[in-house]
């Protein structure tokens, strides 16, 4: 097998063509445990082998939620794909609820899970569904274990039948079914081929600077999103070593372990990696605070293939040697490169960690796009800050008359499943409608420039795009998350969640006798007049009628369990409204 056209082809290629001893690599009870390509091919074969014995037939849906990545997952979804059959990804942070509702609707009849807590909120709600059964990945007492399944397809004797179904697996036949998180309403669930996944991983690959085998990769993002899964295949095609994190609170410790040279970034987490870094250089005092500060200011400026000229490059090594280089460190010390989605990434980050040698190429895509779209690489001219990269071949981007970016090509959706209407609703001669507005520059970069439903006027008819302001105010160290507001109202305000724990150490520096609850820091006079001057610095990069005039700070730390936040960290906009609604009146109505 020399080609790739769908996804259960990717193990098969680098067992072929760049065979690994440490394909994947999962840490169980505190030891790196790993399985080469040709283990990770055995095992899919007899997953494959023990679903046949188990009844799957071709398209039969099958479930798989994990709180974390990990090698089981991986030979799940080889295991299941080259059956024909669908891997259903579900969040595992999604409610015993919303766990329902993707069952059902996607007709799911087994379910794999990870651990004790998911396997609760099925166990939940498991006899509203049509699941025959559910096995773990963990050993769970009262669960069978997923291992069950390599003994019941020790057996070879029906390997043939599995080839069978293997080559009867078209590159157009459905692959998987990933239900959108959603801001609003019920997810829906985006079908995606086989050939719409694996040509945006072929198609993607030249963006990814990775050489060979000898590279290692920290994949710690879910795997249920499109994002990582779609990375991980392209590992796999390069022959890379993938490394599955423990958790995103043991990233640092996990770098430090695997010495990582590449991993897949959200903004919110280099922001979260950031705010360390600065509180670590707040505690720094004379000469090394100075430096420290001088370092970061110097980064703050920092503009690609040296276009800033030779003094500020000599100044960058001079910052790098004694600063930056311990920022490597923290992170194992050879990552030169994180690649970042799911959100725009703030332009301050991108300079600040490219000036320290780890440089951060964002990319833009959407579930429906599977997903990549546009990506930034460094090498040969086609990164620019503050822009998405140059969209990756075969992916045509037009932009319409109104402003929003439009997509056709081999890596766009099937539609959504069970609903022609919505389909219909995204969907003109070919183009998706991805919802984003975006201009394309006279070098081919795609700056994204907001998202047209989030966009809304004010009573004076004035444009206002929340995400524009949103991302510039998020600088600010003392703002943990804002929302703008006021559509329909006659001025810009927002709703902010301060930075709780920056704040608390401010105040012990800066001002004593304040309480340190939540809802004595909102309530602070110091702290309100604080957060107004951060407001009013950014405010200054704005035209008057989009500067925020008001604000409300809210007691809560915006999270997925609190429901402001979907899986993918984006704001929960109509929800964190609804829920903040005495804010808004406070705000709008008093």
């Amino acid at each position: 097998m020399t080609e790739v056209t769908r996804l259960f082809d990717f193990p098969y290629y680098q067992l072929k063509h760049k065979p690994n001893p440490k394909a994947l690599v999962t840490k169980y009870n505190g030891e790196w445990k790993a399985i080469s390509t040709q283990e990770y091919v055995d095992k899919s074969n007899a997953i494959s082998r023990a679903l046949l014995r188990l009844g799957i037939k071709n398209n039969d849906k099958i479930a798989v939620i994990s709180s974390t990545n990990r090698t089981e997952w991986n030979i799940m979804d080889i295991g299941v794909l080259q059956l024909g059959a669908q891997n259903i990804p579900i969040y595992p942070t999604i409610s015993a609820e919303d766990y329902e509702y993707v069952l059902n609707h996607s007709e799911s009849i087994y379910c794999f899970v990870s651990d004790a807590e998911v396997l609760e909120k099925v166990r939940q709600i498991q006899d509203k569904t049509s699941l025959k059964d559910v096995y773990s990945f963990d050993h769970i007492e009262g669960c069978k274990h997923y291992s069950e399944l390599f003994e019941l397809g020790k057996d070879e004797s029906n390997q043939n039948e599995v080839e069978a179904h293997k080559d009867a697996v078209k590159p157009d036949d459905l692959a998987t079914i990933i239900y959108t998180s959603g801001t609003t309403g019920r997810p829906k669930g985006v079908m995606l081929s086989h050939w719409n996944i694996t040509s945006n991983a072929l198609d993607s690959s030249p963006r990814v600077p990775l050489v060979g085998g000898d590279n290692r990769v920290l994949s710690f993002l879910p795997i249920c999103h499109i994002f990582e899964r779609l990375l991980i295949y392209v590992y796999q095609y390069a022959g890379n070593s993938i490394y599955f994190a423990e958790a995103i609170d043991k990233i640092g410790d996990n770098a430090k372990e695997i010495k990582p040279h590449l991993m897949s970034v959200v903004p919110r987490l280099l922001e979260k990696v950031f705010d360390k870094i600065m509180f670590k250089g707040e505690e720094l005092s004379g000469i090394k605070k100075g430096l420290f500060f001088w370092a970061v200011k110097l980064g703050e400026r920092w503009e690609p293939y040296g276009a800033n000229g030779w003094w500020y490059e000599f100044q960058l090594k001079i910052a790098n040697k004694i600063i930056f280089n311990k920022w490597r460190e923290a992170l194992g010390g050879e990552l030169g490169t994180m690649v970042s989605g799911s959100a725009a990434l703030q332009p301050r980050l991108a300079r600040v960690f490219g000036a320290a040698k780890m440089q951060v190429m964002e990319g833009y895509g959407l579930t429906e796009t599977s997903p990549v779209v546009a990506v930034g690489l460094y090498k040969d001219g086609m990164y620019r800050v503050g822009t998405v990269g140059k969209p990756i071949d075969n992916v045509d981007v037009k932009i319409a008359e109104d402003g929003e970016i439009l997509i056709k090509g081999p890596n766009v959706m099937l539609g959504y499943y069970k609903d022609p209407t919505k389909t219909a609703e995204v969907m003109t001669d070919g183009y998706f409608h991805t919802g984003d507005k975006g201009v394309v520059d006279a070098d081919g970069f795609l700056k994204i420039t907001g998202r047209k439903k989030e966009m809304f006027k004010t009573s004076g008819g004035k444009y206002i795009i929340p995400p524009l302001l949103e991302n510039d105010m998020k600088q600010s160290h003392f703002i943990e998350q804002i929302m703008v507001v006021g559509e329909g109202e006659k001025m810009p305000a927002a709703l902010i969640q301060p930075n709780f724990d920056f704040i608390r150490d401010w105040i012990d520096y800066k001002q004593n006798g304040v309480g340190k609850t939540n809802t004595e820091i909102i309530n602070s006079e110091i702290v309100i007049n604080r957060i107004q001057k951060e407001i009013d610095k950014y405010n200054r990069h704005f035209g008057k009628w989009e500067q925020i005039k008001r604000f409300e700070l809210t007691p809560d730390v915006w999270s997925i369990e609190g429901g402001q936040l979907t899986p993918t960290l984006k704001m929960k906009r109509v929800i964190i409204k609804g829920i903040y609604q005495d804010l808004y009146d406070k705000i709008y109505r008093s």
